[in-house]
């Protein structure tokens, strides 16, 4: 299926050009939001009309997307989330997480505009892309920890923290004795 696309699409083309995609990815994803049209001799001509207030509109909410760009670039927020002795998270960290933690920051964002790349399912410093606009996206970096003490820790030395053996003694040390019912 032909369509005439209204914006700019990763991976399939600019604004005004005539591409050629699946019919289902036209019907149920395309149209619907208003990123493209059929491409028929009415759209075009349509289209040529339209086409320097669409291009007018698109640079407006580009400067307002770089604007926004800036105070999220390099942005560091901290997720906690509970994790086993390993590192792995009960669950995962999902784009609504990373919105809800810009968000707290002071940048408005939704879960939209968050792309996670691959699952966030351990401790540890990940980056992932915020896309404000088919134009301009920029990276934050998302520190998932166990707890606030460990996050400052893992900003400090860039990466997870190992649990020693030591601390796990010391755990032990102050763990009750003869609460065995406790423990487990």
């Amino acid at each position: 299926m032909d369509v005439i696309l209204l914006e700019r699409i990763e991976k399939l083309g600019q604004m005004g050009q005539v591409v050629k995609v699946k019919p289902g990815y036209a019907r149920n994803y395309l149209l619907p939001r208003k990123k493209a049209l059929r491409a028929t001799k009415e759209n075009l001509a349509y289209f040529d009309s339209q086409k320097a207030q669409l291009e007018a509109r698109n640079l407006e909410l580009r400067k307002e997307a770089e604007v926004v760009a800036k105070g999220v670039d390099g942005m560091t927020v901290v997720v906690l989330r509970q994790a086993g002795e390993t590192g792995v998270l009960y669950g995962s960290v999902v784009s609504r997480d990373v919105a809800e933690a810009v968000t707290a920051n002071g940048v408005t964002i939704s879960k939209g505009q968050v792309a996670i790349d691959t699952p966030i399912k351990t401790l540890g410093l990940f980056k992932v892309r915020v896309v404000l606009h088919p134009e301009v996206a920029v990276a934050v970096t998302v520190n998932v920890a166990r707890s606030a003490e460990e996050a400052a820790l893992q900003a400090q030395r860039g990466g997870m923290v190992a649990r020693t053996d030591d601390e796990d003694e010391d755990q032990a040390e102050e763990a009750p004795e003869g609460d065995e019912e406790t423990e487990a």
